[in-house]
């Protein structure tokens, strides 16, 4: 590559670590290796089986914070992929092949790299910078960013920006921007019925049957009317189980999974409450466990904002769309704490598919925006 190829050379040391979540496989050691030269302190942090680190550079200020992982998903069948998903390989279009190039080591190298050329261009930069690197994005999310965040707080610690290193841009990078995600509120229902012969349903009661309406009910309420930055919330059922396997037993009982992806027009306990009132009066006899996988979280101005339109204006001449679509991000975990937070990477058209793949040059120009925001935020 031309200009900035030491970060196309990092992702590629990256990708051939095969980290699959929760494993690192050493990418945080080469991070740390190159961090620590360039005057960061760093602190180590496993929790269970997964691999942290929090970086830092700089003594006192505001803390600009770039957050990301270094465990990817599986690779699934590495036949069908053009090339072996762990041998990074760059084509003849300028495609760089290989699990994570997009989601998200090409997104760490650049933050690395930029970093790199902030410090040697500011070695005196106001504020601090820090890292918050986990193993723990990909998979169950409970020992990584959520972990560090706690012992954050314990330190009397604060981020006061971060940005995100997942793929946000639709088409050329920088062309969208997460400036905030939908909550995610999962929920186990469990309706009781009394199991019997299909022949004899007088002398059962089918929970199916007794369940419809308020599921019909649930799935056409309109929960809210979204806002400018989100759209309305949803309900989602995504499984149905129920029944014995026999095709004459009345089952016994049945159980329903369903998702709210909510705005910021509601909190994850009045969709708690507001289901519960539907089922109650259903008359049903149920049991639900609720699981909370984010709140929903808005930066809806502010100088990150700011800082980073202008360094993707700088980078590539491009308008940046504001963005708050898409599923959850370890942003969900910084933003409860008064941090602004934006998510910025490559292009997220191949993430989690075979063939994943980014655009080389993509990498260069993600470097000269994290840089740039640096120097809107932190330069004397």
């Amino acid at each position: 590559m031309a200009q900035n190829s030491a970060t196309l050379a990092l992702t590629c040391e990256l990708l051939s670590r095969q980290s699959i979540t929760p494993e690192d496989d050493g990418c945080q050691d080469l991070m740390i290796d190159r961090l620590e030269a360039i005057g960061f302190t760093v602190q180590r942090l496993r929790f269970g089986e997964v691999d942290n680190f929090w970086a830092v550079r700089g003594d006192s200020g505001p803390i600009l914070c770039f957050a990301g992982h270094t465990d990817v998903v599986p690779t699934g069948p590495a036949e069908q992929w053009k090339f072996p998903p762990f041998e990074p390989t760059l084509d003849d279009d300028g495609m760089l092949y290989a699990r994570g190039a997009a989601d998200m080591k090409g997104s760490l190298a650049a933050m690395v790299v930029a970093c790199e050329r902030f410090v040697a261009e500011h070695p005196n930069h106001s504020g601090r910078i820090a890292f918050l690197i986990t193993s723990d994005e990909e998979g169950p999310a409970i020992n990584g960013t959520v972990r560090v965040m706690q012992w954050l707080q314990e330190q009397n610690e604060k981020i006061t920006w971060c940005i995100v290193g997942e793929p946000s841009s639709t088409s050329q990078v920088g062309d969208v921007i997460k400036n905030g995600r939908r909550g995610s509120l999962g929920a186990t229902l469990t309706v009781k019925g009394i199991q019997g012969h299909v022949a004899y349903p007088h002398l059962a009661a089918n929970p199916i049957h007794l369940a419809a309406p308020a599921l019909a009910e649930l799935s056409t309420e309109l929960w809210d009317e979204g806002n400018e930055f989100f759209p309305a919330t949803s309900f989602q059922i995504s499984n149905i189980n129920g029944g014995t396997g026999a095709t004459n037993v009345i089952p016994g009982e049945l159980t329903v999974v369903f998702n709210f992806r909510f705005s910021t027009e509601l909190t994850d306990q009045q969709l708690q409450t507001r289901t519960e009132a539907i089922l109650n009066k259903h008359q049903l006899d149920y049991h639900i466990d609720w699981n909370l996988s984010g709140q929903a979280f808005l930066t809806a101005e502010g100088d990150l904002v700011d800082a980073t339109v202008k360094a993707i204006r700088d980078a590539n001449g491009l308008e940046t769309e504001l963005s708050t679509a898409g599923g959850t991000s370890d942003g969900r975990f910084i933003a409860p704490t008064g941090s602004q937070v934006v998510e910025l990477g490559p292009v997220n058209a191949t993430i989690h598919k075979v063939n994943e793949c980014v655009k080389a040059a993509d990498l260069d120009t993600l470097t000269t925006m994290y840089q740039g925001v640096m120097t809107n935020l932190l330069a004397n």
